[in-house]
C-alpha cells in the first residue's frame, strides 16, 4: 500500500477531506463521480476525487454568485490554494485532500498554476475567441492541464500518453460546452471561434436570436469537424494507460463521441436546446427516435469491418484497434435507436477470422467479452434485446456462457432487436439447415417435393430474424463476406471507405438517406416478396 493511501486511511482529518471531495464530485459532476466510483481501483479513486473535488469547487467559486463578487472570491481561493500547496496543509477540507493528494503523488504545480490563470482570465472577461486554436488555449487550461494531473496516477505507457490525456479532456471540455451553450448565449458569453462566425456572415448574436437554419448548420458542423479532429487524436488514448485504468479512460472517450454523435444529430437546435448529459458509469440515457426524412430501413445489417486497418495506419498495435471498434459498435447502437432502426445485426466474428494469428484471436476474444460484461447493464436499460447468431460450440465456454446470459437478461426488451453474429458463416448456416432439412425428410416430417423458402428459414441460426433492408460495409471493400446470404436477398447495399472505428452516427444517417432515396421494386411493381421472419414490412419505393 502506497504511504498516503496508509495514512489518510488512518488519520480521520484526512479521511474527512477525500471523503468531501468525493462528496463535492457526486453532488455537481454526478456522471463523473458515478464514472471514478465504478470504473477505477479503490487503491487510486481517493486521489482522482481529490483532484476533481479541487477542479469542481474552483469552477463553482468562478462560476457562481453575484458577477462583481467573482473575481475576488477566485483570487483569495487561487491565492489560498498556492500558499497551502507551498506549507503542504490546508484547513479547507478540499483542499486539504488535494494538497495532500499532490505532495504524496509529487504532481506538478505548474498545471495547478496553468489551469488557475485559465479560470482567472475566464472569471474577469468575456470569452474572446478568435481562432479554434484560441479556444483550444482555453480547452487546454480549464480541462487539459488538471486531466494530465489524474493522469499521472493511472499508470501512463510512453511519452505521449500524458499529452493524448489532455487532448482528451479538451474534447470532454468541448462537450460541456455545448451542454452550456444556450444558457451562455443567453447570458452573452460565446465560447465558440468568432473567426468562424465571421466567415458565413454570423455574429455571436446570430446564434441567439437566430438566422437561417442553413447557415446555423454549417456554422455548427465547422465546429463538429474541430471536435472531431480532438476525438481522432485522443483516439489511442485508452491503450495507453494501465490495464485497470482503461475502462475509466474508455469511459470518458466514448462520452465525448457520443456527445458529438448528438450534436450531429441535433446540429443547430443545439443552439437553443443545448444537450443532455451523457452517463459515463455504463447506466442508460433513454432518448426518443429522430428518423430521417423518407423512411427509416426495419433492419440494418453492418459488416465492421478495417479495425487492423484503423490500427496500422496510426501506429498502435491491433488489440487497439479492435478495443476502437467496440467504442465504434456501442455508438452504432446508439445511432441506430436515436434514428429508430428496429433491427441491427453486426458481424462480430466469422468462421473464416479462426485463420488469423492465435495473438489477434486472443484480442478479438478478450475485446468481445469486455464488451459484453462492461455494457450488458447499458444495452438492457436501453431496451435492446441481444440475440447471438452462429454456431455456439467452438467459442471458449466463458465467453459463450456470458453471450448467453446477455441474450437472456434482454429477452423481453424491444426497443431494438440486435443480433450479434459469433462464429458466423452464411455457407454454414445455410449447410447445418439443409441437414436439419434432410433429417426431417428422412424421419417422414416432411415430403421433400413440400419444401419451401419458409421450411428452410425455419432451421436458421434465428428463425426470427427479419431479412435485411440496407447492408453496410465499412472501409471501402465491396462484398458482402459470407454474411447473412439468405437475409440479404432483396437488401440495398452501401459501402463506407473508412475503417470501422472511425464510423458514427453521421455516417449511418448518410446510409439510411441513399437508402430513402433509392427505388425497391423487387424485380416486380414494388410488392415486397414473400419473405420468412419478417415481423413488419419494409419500405418500398
Amino acid at each position: 500500500m502506497h504511504d498516503r493511501e496508509r495514512e489518510f486511511r488512518v488519520a480521520p482529518e484526512l479521511r474527512e477531506a477525500y471523503e468531501a471531495c468525493e462528496a463535492e464530485v457526486r453532488r455537481h459532476v454526478g456522471r463523473l463521480g458515478a464514472a471514478i466510483g465504478v470504473l477505477l481501483p479503490e487503491a487510486v479513486r481517493p486521489f482522482v476525487y481529490a483532484i476533481a473535488g479541487w477542479v469542481v469547487c474552483t469552477d463553482r467559486i468562478a462560476d457562481e454568485g453575484p458577477p462583481g463578487d467573482r473575481v475576488e472570491r477566485f483570487a483569495r481561493w487561487r491565492a489560498d490554494t498556492m500558499a497551502d500547496l507551498r506549507r503542504g496543509h490546508s484547513a479547507h477540507p478540499v483542499r486539504r485532500a488535494f494538497v495532500d493528494t499532490m505532495r504524496g503523488r509529487d504532481l506538478d504545480r505548474a498545471l495547478v498554476e496553468e489551469h488557475l490563470e485559465t479560470i482567472a482570465a475566464d472569471c474577469a472577461a468575456v470569452p474572446d475567441f478568435e481562432s479554434f486554436a484560441d479556444l483550444r488555449r482555453y480547452l487546454r487550461g480549464c480541462a487539459g492541464a488538471t486531466a494530465e494531473l489524474w493522469a499521472a496516477l493511472v499508470e501512463p505507457r510512453g511519452p505521449e500518453a500524458l499529452r493524448l490525456v489532455s487532448v482528451l479532456a479538451e474534447a470532454c471540455q468541448l462537450a460541456d460546452l455545448f451542454e452550456d451553450l444556450p444558457a451562455d448565449l443567453a447570458a452573452g458569453r460565446c465560447y465558440l471561434p468568432k473567426g468562424d462566425l465571421r466567415r458565413l456572415g454570423l455574429d455571436a448574436d446570430d446564434l441567439r436570436r437566430g438566422a437561417p437554419r442553413e447557415t446555423l448548420d454549417a456554422f455548427v458542423d465547422v465546429q463538429l469537424a474541430h471536435w472531431r479532429a480532438l476525438l481522432d487524436e485522443a483516439a489511442p488514448v485508452p491503450g495507453m494507460v494501465g490495464g485497470e485504468y482503461q475502462p475509466f479512460v474508455h469511459s470518458l472517450l466514448l462520452g465525448a463521441q457520443t456527445h458529438y454523435d448528438e450534436v450531429t444529430l441535433l446540429r443547430s437546435e443545439v443552439l437553443t436546446a443545448g444537450i443532455e448529459p451523457v452517463r459515463l458509469d455504463g447506466r442508460p440515457d433513454r432518448r426518443p427516435a429522430r428518423p430521417v426524412p423518407g423512411g427509416v430501413p426495419g433492419h440494418v445489417a453492418v459488416i465492421m469491418d478495417g479495425n487492423r486497418r484503423w490500427a496500422q495506419a496510426r501506429g498502435l498495435p491491433t488489440p487497439q484497434g479492435h478495443r476502437a471498434g467496440e467504442r465504434a459498435t456501442l455508438r452504432l447502437v446508439n445511432a441506430a435507436l436515436r434514428l429508430g432502426i428496429r433491427h441491427l445485426s453486426v458481424y462480430a466474428f466469422s468462421t473464416e477470422n479462426w485463420e488469423r494469428s492465435q495473438d489477434e484471436l486472443t484480442a478479438l476474444f478478450e475485446a468481445l467479452a469486455d464488451g459484453i460484461a462492461r455494457d450488458a447493464r447499458w444495452l438492457h436499460g436501453l431496451g435492446v434485446q441481444v440475440r447471438w447468431c452462429g454456431r455456439r460450440d467452438r467459442i471458449d465456454t466463458s465467453l459463450a456462457s456470458s453471450i448467453a446470459l446477455v441474450e437472456s437478461m434482454t429477452c423481453n426488451n424491444d426497443v431494438l432487436m440486435l443480433t450479434v453474429c459469433v462464429d458466423y458463416g452464411g455457407r454454414e448456416e445455410l449447410a447445418a439447415a439443409a441437414r436439419a432439412l434432410a433429417a426431417e425428410a428422412v424421419s417422414g416430417a416432411i415430403r421433400p417435393e413440400d419444401i419451401g423458402p419458409a421450411d428452410l428459414a425455419r432451421h436458421l441460426y434465428v428463425p426470427e430474424l427479419p431479412d435485411v433492408d440496407l447492408l453496410v460495409r465499412t472501409s471501402g471493400e465491396q462484398r458482402i463476406s459470407n454474411f447473412l446470404p439468405w437475409h440479404l436477398a432483396y437488401a440495398e447495399l452501401f459501402f463506407d471507405p473508412v475503417p470501422w472505428p472511425d464510423y458514427d452516427l453521421a455516417r449511418l444517417r448518410d446510409a439510411v438517406t441513399a437508402y430513402a432515396a433509392r427505388g425497391r421494386r423487387f424485380g416486380g411493381d414494388g410488392a415486397l416478396p414473400a419473405q420468412t421472419g419478417h415481423d413488419e414490412p419494409a419500405r418500398t419505393g
